[in-house]
């Protein structure tokens, strides 16, 4: 015989007390080693409570001594095991919620119909509508054959679901039920007042109908609000189980499937890797395109700009050592930002031009009412997975806070769509080249795939467009790179102090208009390396604003989203991943001015 005795019981009359009912109860029921729940609320009390025989009898008999709960009578089943893991006793508005006014089953509800009769009725085929009023995921587990669902997720949308009945029901005989008969005391007369002429509540829901008649006319088993899931009409605990991820109740059979995994999905809710990872994307996507916009930098903003002075300018004044650090910005803007008080000392104090600076000391350059210049600031979301972020950067956008630009940069707009997480790209692009950024989830990940960047051990493939058309159809340019910018930021060709550059070249098309469509492959990581390298052979990239043609150098650095675009595109990138060591390869969509059909990478 089962050792656990299982009872549940609901009476609406009117409560009074509540606190000192609740009290005594929750005393005697941890007294008395039962668990479970008991709701007490003006209208009346429901309780599921389960422990030995003895002890459920005596509690049975002290709720029957309460005020208003003489005619008690609880419905029985039995279980090897005790099915809640506690005890608890609440108060509450209501003892089953459902939130519309005037519904009062002490006062009124509508007739009682007992499992015999409605058995009679189903045997002679009276025409009746059985409406079962149970969420939709207790209807899974079984209900009366031919049985109208209300098609609800929770109690309190019932009132819509009988809204969405038609007229025609109104006269039709309907037997409304539920699990034990609770929410049909509330449904049943809430119908007559919807104008249903003819309902009737099945009297002791589900549990009743099994202990006094059986199976018949009902397929499967019956939801119940425990640990057991299910009971079949035999009133014994069913193999159903609930899955912990989404909460459905699930069959044996169900529970049998290979995609039913405790404590992570069931077949209703197991997502493939491919479907998690696209959720991913998309959940980044939206944050992204919300940080984004309007974007961070258009509103009016004081900016402070730190100012780390180097071991190299310990001891001198702090105009000579700004005019040292930013010579092209020059000494004369310098004395006058420090005469308007726009650069502070670390402690935010006011400075003058001959104060004598210390290597590491960090000075504050203050910008009020900081405007950005726009970017674009489509970014896409190429792939992310626990470790990495790849993008696809579109173009004008600094990658970091650089010049006029701060929180219009691809670093900000991702820190703002991440918090708390704060990803890093492992890597630059100019503002004006476009295409694969890959960036690192954490700190420990960026030292991980960082250095494969700064030895060469990257795979990385451009798409460029460049005036001219070079005679070769490949070739390597490999001129030294100056390490020290001139005017916006440019490199020079160096071959007395350069540093060693590398980069292969593919045609692809030489076009009619006299461009060149190339396949370009750095090898090394100098800054503007492809675009100077380029330029120096004499095929200048379409659009840059800096590399122009016959040798000449722009007069601005980076674009505005309304001007042609540079036509520089990071296309693919492979690196090692940081987490399984192996080979990935990420690539970004051509543009469209590269108009010819591509492949799927090219490393």
């Amino acid at each position: 015989m089962s050792q656990i005795t299982n009872i549940s019981a609901y009476h609406f009359t009117a409560l009074t007390g509540l606190k000192e009912m609740r009290q005594r109860l929750l005393d005697f029921c941890k007294a008395n080693d039962l668990k479970g729940t008991i709701l007490l609320a003006p209208e009346g009390i429901n309780l599921f409570v389960a422990g030995k025989h003895l002890a459920i009898e005596e509690l049975v008999f002290e709720l029957r001594k309460m005020p208003g709960l003489g005619n008690l009578h609880p419905k029985y089943s039995q279980s090897a095991e005790q099915p809640f893991n506690r005890m608890l006793v609440r108060l509450k508005k209501e003892i089953i919620a459902f939130g519309v006014d005037g519904i009062d089953p002490g006062v009124h509800t509508a007739p009682r119909l007992s499992a015999a009769e409605l058995k009679q009725w189903l045997d002679e085929g009276k025409p009746v509508v059985l409406y079962d009023t149970r969420n939709d995921y207790e209807v899974k587990l079984g209900t009366f054959k031919g049985a109208l669902p209300a098609g609800i997720n929770h109690f309190r949308d019932f009132p819509e679901a009988v809204g969405r009945l038609p007229d025609e029901m109104k006269d039709a005989p309907v037997v409304t039920f539920c699990t034990g008969g609770i929410r049909c005391e509330k449904a049943a007369p809430f119908m007559e007042r919807m104008g249903f002429r003819n309902v009737y509540q099945l009297e002791g829901g589900i549990l009743k109908y099994f202990e006094e008649v059986g199976s018949d006319h009902y397929e499967g088993e019956c939801f119940v609000f425990d640990q057991r899931v299910g009971v079949d009409p035999a009133l014994r605990e069913s193999g159903s189980v609930v899955c912990f991820a989404c909460q459905t109740p699930l069959t044996a059979e169900e529970a049998d499937d290979p995609r039913y995994v405790v404590g992570e999905s069931c077949p209703y809710c197991f997502r493939s890797d491919e479907s998690k990872r696209a959720e991913r994307i998309a959940a980044r996507q939206a944050r992204i395109e919300a940080a984004a916009d309007p974007l961070p930098g258009s509103m009016p903003y004081d900016n402070r700009k730190p100012i780390r002075i180097p071991g190299a300018q310990d001891g001198l004044t702090l105009i000579d050592a700004l005019d040292g650090m930013f010579p092209h910005f020059g000494r004369d803007k310098w004395l006058k930002r420090l005469e308007n008080h726009r650069i502070v000392g670390p402690e935010d104090e006011v400075v003058g031009a001959d104060r004598i600076v210390r290597g590491g000391e960090q000075y504050v350059r203050l910008l009020p009412g900081m405007v950005e210049p726009d970017v674009s600031a489509g970014i896409r979301v190429i792939d992310e997975d626990e470790a990495l972020i790849v993008l696809d950067k579109p173009a004008p956008l600094p990658m970091h806070p650089c010049g006029r630009f701060n929180r219009n940069t691809l670093e900000y707009l991702l820190r703002m769509a991440s918090h708390p997480e704060v990803p890093r790209p492992v890597h630059r692009l100019d503002a004006n080249t476009s295409g694969v950024v890959v960036c690192a989830k954490t700190r420990h990940f960026g030292r991980i795939v960082h250095p494969q960047f700064e030895n060469g051990e990257v795979e990385k493939c451009y798409l460029a467009r460049v005036h001219g058309a070079p005679d070769e159809d490949e070739f390597t340019l490999d001129a030294p790179i100056s390490t020290e910018p001139t005017e916006l930021g440019a490199r020079e060709i160096d071959e007395v102090n350069g540093v060693p550059a590398r980069t292969e070249v593919e045609v692809v098309k030489r076009c009619e208009d006299g461009t060149t469509l190339l396949f370009v492959r750095p090898l090394t990581g100098r800054t503007h390396q492809i675009r100077i390298h380029l330029w120096a052979a004499g095929w200048p990239i379409v659009g840059d604003p800096v590399y122009l043609q016959d040798q000449r150098r722009g007069e601005i650095q980076t674009l505005t989203p309304r001007e042609p675009k540079m036509c520089l595109h990071a296309w693919t990138i492979a690196l090692r991943h940081p987490i399984c060591g192996e080979k990935v390869s990420y690539s970004a969509p051509a543009p469209g001015w590269f108009d010819v059909e591509l492949p799927s990478a090219k490393g």
